[in-house]
């Protein structure tokens, strides 16, 4: 209520301001003093000269982008704060309160709330003067990306990764294609994971081992694996017995889907592919038994 009526106000200030200057500048136009103008004997007989009218003042309206400003400042101190990081992750450039204020109206200086919370921010780092976005990781190109990689042998999480500078996820896209890293899913998670790929340090396994490898029988059921491994020291990357919890409140089924019988052709069979034949070569032989 108090924002209409501070707009209603407004409003009659403008057209109050609006009539004001449209008489000063008729009264101008009044008093300004006429040219001399010839005497033209056809006009001799006019004893008044038609007065051009005085151009209407133009006022400046802006109303539309008042209102926006007052809307962002009379929102909540959060909307405010995601309103500025925004400016500084698409920017990844410093601004000064002043500054901040004239690219996306958040009037920093005077609101406390705000300016403290940014102060806080983990995502916004202040100098004293100027705040600007601190990612995770302070990476600037592709070459700084794969060395950080390469240092977390074990993987590291792509979300750790996304906000480090504008274009990282082509980045990263271009080194899976390079063959310098691997992205492979957490199963448990859904998170990707970044895994180094050192060519420097080639691997080469005996066929003796490979063979031994595929010849060990895995047990069919993910609960043994899991058990096997943690027995073995190993922590599995998959957590069924949660999965299957959690799928049992939502009311999902944890058995596979059987799959359906693929239909064959029989004698009854319509056939429209008449203009295939070797579709129908079993039929043909059962014919003939």
């Amino acid at each position: 209520m108090a924002l209409q009526e501070s707009l209603a106000r407004f409003k009659k200030q403008q057209e109050k301001c609006q009539t004001t200057l449209t008489n000063i500048a008729a009264k101008q136009a009044y008093l300004k003093p006429a040219a001399p103008l010839k005497p033209n004997p056809s006009n001799a007989t006019s004893s008044h000269i038609a007065r051009s009218p005085a151009p209407p003042v133009k006022f400046s309206n802006d109303t539309e982008r008042l209102q926006h400003i007052n809307s962002i400042r009379k929102a909540p101190v959060g909307a405010q704060i995601k309103r500025v990081i925004d400016l500084l992750y698409e920017t990844r450039q410093a601004f000064t309160p002043e500054q901040i204020n004239e690219a996306c109206y958040v009037d920093i200086n005077a609101n406390k709330s705000v300016f403290d919370s940014l102060r806080n921010n983990p995502k916004v780092n202040y100098d004293g003067k100027r705040f600007s976005y601190k990612s995770k990781h302070d990476l600037k190109d592709k070459n700084e990306l794969l060395v950080l990689i390469r240092r977390f042998t074990e993987g590291i999480a792509i979300i750790d990764l996304k906000d480090a500078y504008p274009n990282v996820m082509e980045d990263l896209q271009a080194l899976k294609s390079a063959g310098q890293i691997w992205l492979l899913s957490n199963m448990d998670s859904q998170e990707d994971i970044a895994y180094p790929n050192d060519p420097r340090v080639p691997i080469k396994v005996d066929d003796d081992l490979k063979q031994l490898f595929r010849s060990i029988e895995l047990p069919r059921d993910m609960l043994d694996i899991e058990k096997d491994l943690l027995k073995n020291g190993m922590k599995p990357a998959t957590n069924t017995a949660k999965r299957r919890a959690a799928a049992q409140i939502q009311g999902i089924s944890s058995k596979p889907k059987q799959k359906k019988k693929k239909s064959e052709i029989s004698k009854r069979t319509r056939l429209t592919n008449a203009h295939l034949p070797e579709l129908f070569q079993s039929l043909n032989a059962q014919e003939k038994k």
